[in-house]
């Protein structure tokens, strides 16, 4: 069964929700903003709020359910330039470049304690980017090393230049920083593609 679109004067509430939570994730953290602040920020009522939306949490998942969208589309337009099984890994530009165009969300949210819900929900995307491109690879794995695992490590490392990386300013441009992840995993990935 198809899903039925969302009516224009909710998807309307849940945006200026979502813009009400990210300005004040910017001014003030995460765990700082409560929920009758995001109400008064997008001048809607409590109730309004709970007709949406279970608590702060849950604003936010939404929130990343969206930037998982948009990543997907992102990864999904990088992919289709290239020919079939030519690059691994094609979420890692979009990634560095999403991440770049909103620095300061990433990093208020990596530090704070909301953070793991953020961390999680862009660990689990990547896992899913990375197992769909191994499934489409003509390679076996000669290696012995469960599929699951090379996933892991690759996304394992990923989050941790992608953090690195925002917390030194993003200084190096994404088109570089992706140059320079594909080169470090690519001896790692070899016998996959």
């Amino acid at each position: 069964m198809a899903k039925r679109p969302i009516d224009r004067r909710v998807a309307r509430t849940r945006e200026t929700l979502h813009q009400a939570l990210l300005s004040l994730i910017l001014e003030k953290g995460y765990e700082a903003t409560s929920v009758e602040e995001v109400c008064e920020r997008a001048n809607i009522g409590r109730s309004t709020f709970y007709a949406h939306f279970t608590s702060k949490d849950d604003l936010k998942r939404s929130g990343l359910d969206h930037l998982r969208r948009k990543l997907l589309e992102r990864h999904r337009s990088a992919s289709a330039s290239m020919p079939a099984g030519t690059r691994l890994l094609g979420f890692s530009l979009p990634m560095f470049e999403h991440a770049r165009d909103h620095i300061d969300l990433y990093r208020a949210l990596i530090g704070s304690k909301g953070g793991a819900i953020a961390l999680d929900t862009i660990r689990q995307t990547l896992c899913d980017f990375v197992r769909g491109e191994l499934a489409t690879t003509k390679g076996k794995d000669a290696t012995g090393i469960p599929r699951e695992l090379v996933v892991q490590h690759i996304v394992g490392a990923y989050m941790a230049v992608l953090i690195w990386w925002l917390d030194d300013g993003a200084k190096l441009p994404p088109g570089q920083m992706d140059e320079f992840f594909q080169r470090l995993m690519s001896e790692g990935i070899a016998s996959y593609s």
